[in-house]
């Protein structure tokens, strides 16, 4: 990626014909990487300067340089961690999540100016081509998704009817999809900046409702009871109430979650070798401990308010996987961030490149929380909601799914310890790093000398705690051998964890179960992030081995 020259065109200036303020907050937890990283690329001030009569080609230009500083502002920490302390390597593209932050705040800025500037038509221009990079990469990141015609979905209309009467306002339709179940479909062109679904707060399932029923006062007196618990609680008995405000979005609730907690033995067994095993295993012991603190004690004192029947085991993981799964984080008008049900927005699928990505607050005028567009969704196109920047691991662990396209956040911690030396803490230039990861290194952009495709921050604090005085990076026959060294090492620990993974012919792939299909796809992903790393620590080591060649002559 090519840096833009910081004089922008006709030598404009922040007292030019239009100015548009991108500014790094000062309370960003990594402002000052974000600041250096800005004063590398001899972006210093907030305001970006285009002048009235800027030609067409000035004008990309511009873009571009508002375009290079959002995306360093916009980063979040594993795009820092994965991006090194090289700007050039961070100012291009990072991450459909970064690169729609990026592109939307250049939106609200001009939005900013909007009706309060005489030279609107620049501004309109601008406006135009930030909404046509946000509609490539869109098409970029298009997932296939087809909808089953043959699919009833009449509890899901019978919801959508209640919550129109209760208020709900929607330009979204549920259906059914091929290989991914609900989703929800724009019934027309939609833009970006359009609501398309705002739900009332009246109908928004969240622990302020327990408070109501009986049984609060009840689980207001047990020890380390917490909100969401009371309402977990409260929901595994409301589902059977036939009575219930919520009956309608309860009977369109499945009976059984389809989550990497309710695996079933050859599933778990078919995640042997992988991290993740474990990880669902101490998921449901934490759970099942949970639950054995609660009942039957709750059962036995109280039968009225808590009927075993309806609090049994598998009717517990049932709310567990309901909440995990289809539950948000909303902030309300009192400052509290609860975990709420939404009906209706829970239908809404995840993607990696999401049509809507800021929905966590509550609206104070409207008393509604709004899913606004942050790119465009045309008349029966899935629209997409993004649920977090979490692992592939964390996705079906929880929500039963692996993504369609590549995640960047499909990142591997690493249990080692690198920095043993204490030596190496003053001279460390990423000392924030405490703990370290890889990823697959087909995201990496520099696969060259001393980065090979790898993390910068784990290569560095393996070559301190060989070399704790190192400086700097330069071609010497000591700073080559290190390097060999740990692209070695690297190297013969990720083909013992590839071929850990057992293999790949072994595996059942003619199963029809969905969780043993789900668990041999994600121990795909997993070779082929290990592989990865393989290739590129071999890759290396001839770079390395290359350079080494020139002393030897």
């Amino acid at each position: 990626m090519k840096l833009l020259n910081q004089n922008l065109p006709h030598g404009a200036n922040i007292d030019g014909d239009i100015s548009l303020m991108l500014e790094l907050p000062e309370n960003d937890r990594f402002f000052k990487k974000k600041k250096k990283l800005l004063e590398d690329m001899g972006s210093r001030a907030k305001h970006a300067s285009i002048h009235s009569s800027a030609s067409p080609g000035e004008l990309e230009s511009s873009l571009l340089l508002m375009l290079q500083r959002a995306r360093i502002i916009n980063l979040d920490e594993l795009e820092l961690y994965f991006g090194g302390e090289d700007v050039m390597d961070m100012v291009g593209f990072n991450s459909p999540r970064n690169e729609m932050e990026s592109l939307n705040s250049i939106l609200t800025a001009i939005a900013k100016l909007d009706g309060e500037h005489c030279s609107t038509t620049i501004l309109e221009e601008l406006r135009i081509a930030a909404v046509d990079l946000i509609s490539e990469l869109g098409k970029k990141c298009k997932e296939e998704s087809k909808v089953v015609t043959r699919s009833s979905c009449e509890p899901e209309k019978c919801l959508q009817q209640w919550g129109e009467d209760q208020g709900v306002k929607s330009q979204l339709e549920i259906s059914y999809f091929e290989g991914a179940g609900r989703g929800a479909v724009a019934r027309q062109d939609m833009r970006i900046g359009d609501i398309a679904l705002e739900i009332p707060l009246s109908i928004v399932i969240s622990d302020d409702l327990v408070h109501e029923y009986d049984m609060y006062s009840i689980l207001e007196r047990v020890e380390g009871m917490s909100a969401e618990t009371m309402v977990l609680l409260w929901s595994m008995k409301e589902k059977h109430n036939p009575d219930s405000k919520f009956k309608l979005y309860f009977d369109t609730l499945p009976e059984v979650f389809n989550t990497g907690l309710s695996f079933g033995m050859e599933a778990i067994m078919a995640l042997d070798g992988t991290l993740l095993l474990e990880e669902i295993v101490q998921a449901k012991e934490h759970l099942r401990a949970q639950y054995d603190e609660l009942f039957p004690s709750l059962c036995n004192d109280h039968p009225d308010v808590f009927p075993p029947e309806q609090y049994r085991w598998e009717q517990f993981l049932w709310a567990c996987e309901l909440w995990y799964s289809n539950s948000m984080k909303i902030m309300f008008t009192d400052g509290k961030l609860r975990t709420c049900l939404i009906p209706i927005a829970g239908f809404l699928n995840h993607s990696t490149c999401p049509h809507i990505m800021h929905y966590g607050k509550v609206d104070s005028t409207t008393n509604s929380i709004k899913f606004p567009l942050s790119r465009s969704c045309n008349a029966g196109q899935q629209c997409f909601l993004g649920y977090g920047s979490f692992s592939s691991s964390h996705l079906l662990t929880f929500y039963g799914f692996l993504p369609q396209l590549d995640n960047y956040y499909d990142v591997i911690p690493l249990d080692i310890d690198v920095a043993s030396n204490e030596d190496c803490a003053d001279t460390d230039p990423t000392p924030d790093w405490t703990s370290h990861m890889v990823r697959g290194t087909w995201f990496s952009k520099n696969h060259g000398i001393f980065h090979y495709g790898l993390p910068p921050p784990l290569l560095d604090r393996m070559r301190r705690s060989r070399n704790p005085s190192l400086q700097s990076m330069t071609l010497t026959p000591k700073n080559l051998e290190i390097e060999l060294e740990i692209l070695r090492d690297l190297c013969s620990m990720f083909e013992e964890m590839r071929d850990g993974l057992g293999d790949p012919e072994l595996d059942n792939r003619e199963t029809t179960s969905w969780d043993v299909k789900l668990a041999v796809d994600f121990k795909d992903l997993q070779r082929r992030i290990f592989s990865s790393i393989v290739a590129s620590c071999q890759a290396g080591c001839e770079l390395v081995k290359c350079e080494m060649q020139r002393y030897t002559l």
